[in-house]
């Protein structure tokens, strides 16, 4: 007898129905485990035999062969335990092929027949809605399976409470609903604590309104990392689909915990010795890495330069595609990596290049040695650049109070708003940002008056502008004039707009 129960295995956010094929036979005692399972897969034989034995049931002394169909397809994770298990079970038995016949199963055991949450249940949970069947799996993922939608949830703390469910002898109740997210009420730290830098603060507000990249550039202790930390605090909150997107991402790293859905928008700030496969993820695995991890959310990377290029380089594609391709000899993965990349970097090693008390004897040479560590396609995908300047301490005694993250917000949702009606009837809803626009939907966006085009001319001619950076120049032109609720883009929003796109050490005075 064969007996199969349903399972899954994943491919980035994706999930593929994998049939768990349990066979017991006459012959040598052995327990056999083929269809290119890792390591974790192979190891669940000893689990599952223990486990069986803690409930006083014991392997018959046969061959034991299970196969994880698609055989071709590399199996990987500890949640194949339970399957194998209930496919045991049928084999002997203790329990019947129709009760688990409509139902995905995921879990791992322990020793002593507990059933282990593991990760993945999210995605699994709506790969079953999709497929229309339920699906068992730990309870300490029960509630996190409800964010599915309304499908079978069976949801047990051990494997004979499992059993005695599907016998009928006793009854698992579904998990309750699911409590409120995470990240509702967060308080983030609010724009009013910095004073002074109304320029970076205009460029974070721009930057918030259209998802644009943002670069800083300034001396150490002039307020880069306080502004890039202060920008989820005027982001309006995630919507229902992205929240869905975060929390899948989150699930597959096994962040989820409790089974409460994050609404919290991610702010990944990874350390410049972090490695390639850490930032876009990989591994001998193919894991996701800190793009996939920022899905929906902001990358802040604090002192640009001193991360490896090869490294930077690698942000190339994700800055462009939203997705990162993670190819292996045995598998090819692709994970989201919508994200909006918010760096910070001094002007040289220093730090103090525009200060006549502290520069360095080896400017300039010094200033162009480490801003020629960031690759000029890179630079070229990043939309606003901006100066830090340091502010003198004693000033902000002189100041007003600035204005807080409310207000600023406020201003941020009516743009997006703007950008939300304009796009209504893009194909993909959630991409209505102006950082999206490209094309034919872009210069019907901009409409630019004859001044405006005037100065984008001299600007391509004068500033060397790419065809992506003459793009990049009109998405955040027509940001700027979405915030003032302007329905065209005149000389003034594109000359702002041009101002931003100029570092501090290639600045064209031309345009100042």
């Amino acid at each position: 007898m064969v007996s199969h129960i349903k399972s899954f295995a994943f491919s980035g956010l994706n999930v593929i129905e994998v049939d768990v094929q349990v066979h017991v036979m006459s012959g040598m005692p052995s327990f056999t485990i083929v269809g290119l399972a890792d390591k974790a897969v192979t190891e669940s034989r000893e689990r599952v035999r223990t486990a069986l034995s803690a409930i006083g049931l014991a392997l018959p002394p046969k061959r034991i062969t299970v196969n994880l169909s698609p055989a071709d397809l590399q199996k990987e994770g500890s949640h194949f335990d339970l399957p194998i298990a209930l496919g045991l079970l049928c084999n002997l038995g203790a329990i019947t092929q129709e009760s688990v016949a409509n139902h995905a199963v995921l879990g791992e055991l322990s020793l002593d027949g507990k059933i282990t949450p593991v990760s993945g249940i999210l995605p699994a949970a709506i790969g079953a809605t999709a497929r229309e069947f339920g699906i068992i799996c730990p309870s300490k993922n029960g509630r996190e399976a409800c964010w599915a939608g309304d499908l079978d949830i069976i949801a047990p703390n051990s494997l004979l409470e499992l059993i005695n469910h599907l016998k009928g002898l006793d009854i698992i109740p579904r998990p309750n609903v699911p409590p409120k997210g995470q990240g509702i009420g967060v308080t983030y730290p609010d724009m009013k604590d910095i004073k002074g830098q109304a320029t970076a603060k205009r460029a974070l507000e721009i930057t918030a309104a259209g998802g644009h990249n943002l670069l800083m550039t300034g001396p150490p202790g002039s307020g880069k990392s306080m502004l890039a930390k202060r920008l989820p605090s005027i982001l309006p909150p995630l919507e229902s689909d992205e929240i869905l997107e975060v929390s899948m991402v989150k699930s597959i790293v096994g962040q989820l915990v409790g089974g409460d859905i994050s609404c919290e928008r991610p702010f990944r700030d990874p350390h410049h010795n972090c490695s390639m496969p850490a930032l876009v993820g990989g591994g001998s695995k193919a894991k996701p890495g800190e793009v996939t991890l920022a899905h929906k959310g902001i990358l802040f990377l604090d002192e640009l330069p001193e991360f490896p290029r090869q490294v930077l380089d690698s942000l190339r594609q994700p800055l462009e595609t939203k997705e990162i391709s993670v190819a292996r000899v045995q598998s090819h993965v692709t994970y989201p990596s919508d994200f909006q990349l918010i760096a910070a970097m001094n002007p040289c090693r220093c730090g103090y290049l525009d200060d006549a008390s502290r520069a360095c004897s080896k400017a300039p040479r010094c200033a162009v040695d480490y801003q020629s560590k960031i690759s000029g396609p890179l630079l070229d995908r990043i939309d606003i650049h901006v100066d830090v300047p340091a502010i003198n301490p004693m000033d902000i005694y002189k100041q007003t109070e600035s204005e807080s993250s409310e207000d600023v917000r406020k201003r941020v949702k009516y743009a997006r708003d703007i950008q939300k009606e304009r796009n209504r009837n893009n194909p993909e809803p959630n991409k209505y940002l102006n950082s999206y626009l490209d094309g034919e939907e872009l210069f019907l966006a901009c409409n630019l008056e004859k001044s405006a085009r005037d100065l984008l001319e001299q600007a391509v001619s004068k500033m060397g502008l790419s065809m992506r950076g003459h793009n990049r120049v009109l998405r955040v032109a027509r940001t700027i004039a979405d915030l003032e609720g302007s329905k065209d883009v005149t000389h003034r929003h594109l000359a702002e707009s041009l101002n931003f796109r100029q570092l501090s050490f290639k600045k064209d005075k031309s345009f100042a």
